[in-house]
């Protein structure tokens, strides 16, 4: 799995599903977050408003999740675990669909929990191929160790 997560067309390829998951969460859940109290609770068929509301605000920072950590370099680590919550959200959100008899909406949460899950072993895959054990060293001089020094 390391082999594959470092090969350019796969690096490719999660970054252009990571933008499309990232586009998607922050449609549906900038939606969820920002709608009017009273029209959420108009729509949601008795799901609790605090919910959805909540779904909303955690499919936004997922979305930040998929892309800023690894576009910055600043705790890559972030990225796939940002993916895993979201497949979390997204088991959730194809169990609900299909209690409500939605199975068009349920699909859609499935290949989107699918996608997310792929991106998040692809990432977890391509930490642990690149990320390089280091050797803590005591001294001034480069590669003394404690004991040597």
């Amino acid at each position: 799995m390391k082999e594959f997560a470092t090969k350019p067309g796969t690096k490719i390829a999660v970054w252009i599903v990571s933008a499309l998951l990232a586009a998607f969460f922050v449609f549906v859940g900038g939606s969820k977050a920002l709608m009017a109290w009273e029209v959420l609770e108009a729509a949601s068929m008795g799901i609790p408003v605090i919910l959805l509301k909540t779904a909303g605000f955690a499919e936004l920072f997922g979305a930040a999740g998929l892309i800023l950590p690894a576009l910055t370099r600043i705790a890559p680590v972030l990225t796939p675990i940002a993916a895993a919550g979201l497949v979390l959200t997204m088991i959730g959100a194809t169990g609900v669909e299909i209690a409500l008899g939605h199975p068009v909406t349920a699909v859609q949460a499935g290949v989107a929990g699918l996608l997310s899950a792929f991106v998040a072993v692809v990432r977890f895959a391509g930490l642990r191929a690149t990320t390089p054990r280091r050797v803590r060293t005591i001294g001034t001089r480069t590669g003394v160790s404690a004991g040597a020094a």
